[in-house]
């Protein structure tokens, strides 16, 4: 299973249906709907190559892959040259696909760019299907995605046949006995060396500080002189770590649904705990239910499932313990999604894990046919790299009470999680916690949403104060799901709006209810 930081898994499906990009292209494909990039912008990003600082982006009409085909209207594609390695920017290159639909109207303020979180999101995928949410800032800003590098169309890594994704899901990843535990930390490993097979020399190269170097190498190339950003669940973080680099070069900085930077891989874990058990508490409220009664109802299912999965009616497939818990977290994303987990769980209380088992497939992005996405391996390959902290068993074991008082339907797992993550992992990992603070940097808005499962709404408090005073500004929404922008508000979105069109920043601390 997926750690559960992943932004928008309601639309795992949706994504499916928006397209790659092609490096290639016929003269009669390189329409850019009459309009040009003005070329690379006068803030160029220090230490790059002339040849890369120069380079002109070639936007073509995106191609159709095989799982989809290639998004309607003016979407462009094209690929941008990074440096592999940030430290050699002389050295060999990394190619980045890039989406873009430019600005609808004459008053054009620049590129906006999307980061829709994981770390391992496709962007190119995601951003067609997220257009009409941001449709009012698609007049005045053209809107920009990309795949970061190590994910799909960018060298993309693929740990794991299809086949092996389904063995891997009968390991117990909350495991009660020896054999269990030396189950659960062989597959870990096993996922690393197929993750070291698959990305090479990249696998030291994927970080989160690279990707905020390739940012400001595309925002120089698209042609702007700061950086207008919109950043989403672990983009968040990736837009924290880029102001920290560049200050100077920070525009508009929306970040929504936030990462706490402050914390290590147990505080993740716990916070993530916390989050999730708080978005049960609230659903099952919903339904009139006591969340204490509701809970322990739901604990006591998942440990009937550890001892003995139910039938569903995918053939050969039975609903485990670790595949019901993912089922149960992918409809708390979203409020929208709370009548489905009512329908799962009497389901699967009466014998039935069917309904369980596809929405966990919907998080796992595993297709009718037994095909897997690749996001939990890119996620994986990127925090990894990331994240220098590697957990013991021991120590897993010693925090587990803690884990569970937290939460006794989610704890345990992210208890484990935390062991078997990154165990034996093939790279040494980079820091504890990053670094965001962006003194001189103009304000960021950081929007925090009470309700929210992945990233807990303290997240956005320690954010803003990490970033620094006078830059961190904390929008709050009383609400639910992953997120808070075109979740529902009009205040939120009207706030945000005003940010990124007018340059308007509300007061710290305002919220909508």
């Amino acid at each position: 299973m997926a750690r559960l930081v992943r932004w928008t898994a309601l639309t795992a499906a949706a994504a499916l249906l928006t397209a790659g990009c092609s490096g290639g292209s016929s003269d009669e494909d390189k329409d850019d709907g009459g309009r040009s990039s003005a070329g690379p912008s006068a803030v160029a990003p220090s230490g790059v190559p002339k040849a890369l600082a120069s380079q002109t982006l070639d936007w073509a009409r995106c191609k159709g892959t095989d799982d989809a085909p290639a998004p309607d209207g003016d979407w462009r594609c094209a690929t941008l040259k990074a440096p592999l390695d940030w430290s050699d920017p002389d050295g060999e290159t990394i190619d980045l696909a890039l989406i873009r639909s430019r600005a609808s109207g004459d008053d054009r303020i620049g590129s906006l760019l999307f980061n829709f979180g994981g770390p391992g999101g496709s962007g190119v995928s995601m951003m067609p299907s997220y257009a009409d949410t941001v449709s009012s800032l698609h007049e005045r800003y053209d809107l920009v995605s990309w795949d970061p590098r190590g994910v799909a169309a960018s060298e993309g890594v693929r740990c794991r046949t299809d086949e092996a994704m389904e063995a891997a899901e009968s390991v117990d990843s909350t495991p009660d006995t020896p054999a269990e535990e030396q189950a659960y930390l062989e597959d870990a490993a096993d996922f690393g060396e197929g993750c070291e097979k698959s990305a090479g020399k990249l696998m030291a190269h994927v970080s989160t500080t690279d990707t905020a170097r390739d940012m400001d190498l595309m925002r120089h190339v698209l042609g702007d002189a700061k950086m207008h950003y919109f950043g989403i669940s672990y983009g968040t973080e990736l837009g924290g770590v880029y102001a920290h680099l560049f200050p100077k070069h920070v525009g508009r900085v929306i970040l929504d649904a936030v990462v706490d930077p402050s914390a290590d891989t147990m505080g993740h874990a716990e916070n993530q705990a916390r989050g999730f058990q708080r978005a049960l508490d609230d659903y099952l409220e919903s339904t009139g239910q006591d969340p204490a009664q509701g809970s322990r109802k739901i604990a006591d299912l998942l440990e009937r499932l550890d001892a003995e999965p139910l039938p569903t009616s995918s053939p050969g497939r039975k609903l485990t313990q670790t595949l019901a818990l993912t089922g149960i977290v992918l409809p708390l994303y979203s409020e929208s999604g709370w009548p489905a987990l009512t329908s799962a769980l009497e389901a699967a209380e009466e014998g039935d894990g069917s309904e369980l088992l596809a929405l966990a497939d919907g998080y796992n992005e595993r297709d009718p046919s037994g095909r897997y996405g690749t996001t939990t391996h890119s996620q994986r390959v990127i925090s990894c790299l990331d994240d220098k902290q590697r957990p013991t068993v021991e120590e897993t074991k010693k925090l587990l009470p803690r884990f569970e008082k937290v939460s006794p339907v989610f704890g345990a797992f992210l208890g484990w999680d935390t062991a078997g993550w990154c165990h034996d992992w093939p790279v040494a990992g980079q820091h504890e916690t990053p670094e965001v603070s962006a003194p001189g940097a103009a304000p960021v808005l950081v929007v925090g949403n009470t309700g929210d499962p992945a990233t807990p709404y303290e997240g956005a408090r320690r954010m803003a104060d990490e970033l620094g005073k006078d830059v961190g500004v904390v929008l709050t929404w009383k609400g639910e799901g992953h997120g808070a922008y075109g979740s529902g508000s009009d205040c939120v979105d009207s706030a945000v709006d005003a940010y990124l069109l007018k340059g308007t920043v509300p007061k710290d601390g305002k919220v909508c209810s």
